[in-house]
């Protein structure tokens, strides 16, 4: 990662036209293309930024970053007077990012349905927690009783990039043609609205689980259904 933090104004073309006037400013560089710029307000949210695929140009004095997006061209154009600091670090692999994203209830969670993996899908057993991929391990690999392979990916609070992360780890599972057909499963104690819309598109399975039954502590709800 490379963070500058220099004197600048940032313009901005593409789906519309913005412009920041000069002033003390952040420059975040990712090493997946991302490029953020922050002020020193307004919380964690950048002023502006580009997402990944980017081409970034440098000369002396600006920055341009640009960003194909369908027919047209997204376009951020840095222009700098005064640097007043240049670094770079390295942040590790993308793998080591993932091994550190759960959080203890989020850790228990996965934990308690490696334990009681039909909470996920009736007949579901556990083949292997942590299942590695070469993007990082996806929580539980299961299969059914008719032995399908099924990758379960376990959020306390599952929102869109839940749904990326699992696309992200089928599209590396099913490259190998034994797992050609794995299914997804994402399951949380509360799945978003919108990430349940996503993911039932890409044909993924939604389940909410309740931590206090998986523990033990309360009964599961009964439900009544009419004929």
């Amino acid at each position: 990662m490379r963070l500058i933090v220099a004197r600048c104004s940032v313009s901005y073309a593409g789906r519309l036209r913005t412009y920041l006037p000069a002033a003390l400013r952040l420059i975040v560089f990712k090493a997946d293309g991302s490029v953020l710029v922050h002020a020193d307000a307004g919380g964690y949210k950048p002023l502006n930024w580009m997402t990944p695929p980017t081409v970034i140009e440098e000369t002396e004095d600006a920055i341009v970053v640009r960003k194909r997006a369908g027919a047209a061209e997204d376009r951020l154009e840095i222009s700098i007077t005064e640097i007043l600091s240049d670094v770079s670090h390295a942040m590790g692999s993308s793998a080591d990012d993932a091994a550190l994203a759960k959080d203890g209830v989020e850790a228990h969670l996965q934990e308690l349905l490696a334990e009681q993996p039909g909470w996920c899908g009736e007949g579901f057993r556990l083949v292997r927690r942590e299942w590695p991929t070469d993007i990082g391990p996806v929580d539980l690999m299961c299969r059914d009783s008719e032995h399908n392979w099924i990758a379960v990916e376990i959020k306390r609070v599952a929102g869109i990039e839940a749904v990326e992360q699992l696309t992200r780890y089928l599209e590396r599972i099913r490259r190998d043609p034994a797992f050609a057909e794995c299914r997804g499963v994402l399951a949380a104690q509360a799945i978003k609205r919108q990430a349940r819309v996503l993911a039932e598109a890409r044909g993924f399975e939604c389940v909410e689980v309740d931590l206090a039954v998986l523990r033990g502590e309360r009964k599961p709800e009964l439900r009544l259904f009419a004929a």
